[in-house]
């Protein structure tokens, strides 16, 4: 269906950072599947863990323990708050699982009147009935009747707001300590307490997305890290397969007590090929020096796109984000933006608030940084003179 407006174009293989055309040409990818491609293109270690398990089993339903999971749920647990854990395939039912368990932990709590959830404008949750009402987008929302009820919006970081939107029936709130579609806007630290502060005043969860943050993306294991807060409730996906669809739901023991035999279930969640990657990416990203080579090239990256922001005052309005999740404010159209990367066969994908993301694969070096500034100065000077001839014409 045409849902999608696709570039036409097509890659055969990928290794690294880098990806392949039938007809041999060579792209840099700084989107990396939207922040999915975490350890880049056929990365050995990924690739020998699923093609074991494809040996094995491949599903045997949930209806049986499955042992790989069972081992990534403690290891899940093991680097994060959580104490349980509960497997899907995408981001957006991980989003479902997480709006479900709210409702039922203040049902259970004695308080099913509380349902309604705090979100935050800009956000982004999914695209299921329920994940579209929680972001809250009039495009996303058209034409497909009447929202689910259960979602208030607020301004992002604007803790007076989120005051004034707690009522009787909230139950909880929910949000991205980084917004990704949203333009790459990171909530402050002094934000994120606050909201913590008020879940506890008022007997709400607080639910972190963390599906696009998550996994070292923003220069830590989880983005919440950076304010020393931690969620109830939080949803991963993305970055945790490597490219291998799955998604979880992550809570603490008190926040899942409403999920008991038969409040939830899954075919394909959790299987047996799923968790394999999983586990293999884990083992590559508790590495401590993974960490510390990302945070370092993070740190390069930001430096050398602060260098060009200072070049192309014209172009680059804003460097903004954390880790290697980095967003680029533009001043001409960021669409344009993209496509003059792509022409410089550089890949990089669009975001509100007119800004460009780059997403990289967090296995990028100093070789594959130098390469992508040399090919975003060659956009922005592209940009510049047209930029400059289109003013001259104006005046």
């Amino acid at each position: 269906m045409p849902t999608y407006a696709r570039v036409d174009l097509a890659f055969e293989r990928g290794e690294g950072a880098w990806l392949f055309t039938a007809e041999g040409d060579r792209y840099l990818d700084f989107t990396a599947g939207v922040a999915v491609n975490a350890l880049g293109h056929a990365h050995p270690y990924l690739a020998d863990a699923l093609t074991k398990q494809a040996h094995k089993v491949w599903h045997v339903s949930n209806l049986y323990r499955i042992p790989e999971g069972e081992k990534l749920a403690d290891k899940l647990c093991a680097i994060s708050f959580a104490d349980t854990v509960f497997f899907q395939n995408s981001g957006a039912e991980a989003i479902e699982c997480a709006i479900k368990m709210v409702r039922k932990y203040q049902s259970a709590s004695g308080k099913p009147e509380r349902y309604r959830i705090i979100t935050f404008e800009g956000a982004f949750h999914g695209r299921t009935l329920a994940a579209i009402a929680a972001t809250g987008n009039k495009k996303y929302l058209e034409g497909f009747g009447p929202p689910v009820d259960g979602f208030d919006q607020v301004p992002f970081g604007d803790l007076e707001a989120v005051k004034h939107a707690i009522g009787p029936a909230t139950a909880a709130i929910l949000i991205e300590p980084i917004q990704g579609e949203g333009g790459v806007r990171v909530a402050s630290p002094t934000f994120l307490r606050a909201l913590r502060q008020l879940c506890g005043q008022h007997g709400l969860l607080l639910v972190f997305d963390e599906i696009q943050t998550g996994f070292v993306r923003s220069g830590e294991m989880f983005a919440y890290e950076r304010s020393g807060v931690k969620p109830d409730i939080m949803t991963i996906a993305k970055a945790l397969g490597g490219g291998f669809p799955i998604g979880a739901c992550l809570a603490t023991t008190e926040a899942s007590k409403g999920m008991t035999i038969g409040t939830h279930g899954t075919t394909f969640g959790g299987n047996p090929l799923a968790m394999a990657v999983g586990n293999a990416v884990l083992d590559i990203m508790t590495d401590p020096e993974f960490l510390e080579r990302v945070q370092k090239n993070a740190l390069l990256l930001k430096q050398r796109l602060a260098e060009l922001k200072d070049r192309y005052a014209s172009v680059i309005a804003e460097v903004r984000g954390e880790g290697l999740l980095i967003g680029l404010r533009m001043i001409p159209q960021a669409s344009e933006m993209v496509d003059e990367l792509r022409a410089e066969k550089m890949l990089t994908v669009g975001a509100g608030d007119n800004v460009v993301r780059l997403l990289p694969p967090l296995i990028i070096g100093e070789e594959e940084i130098s390469e992508a500034v040399a090919r975003i100065d060659r956009a922005c000077a592209r940009l510049a003179q047209t930029h400059a001839r289109t003013t001259k014409v104006a005046s």
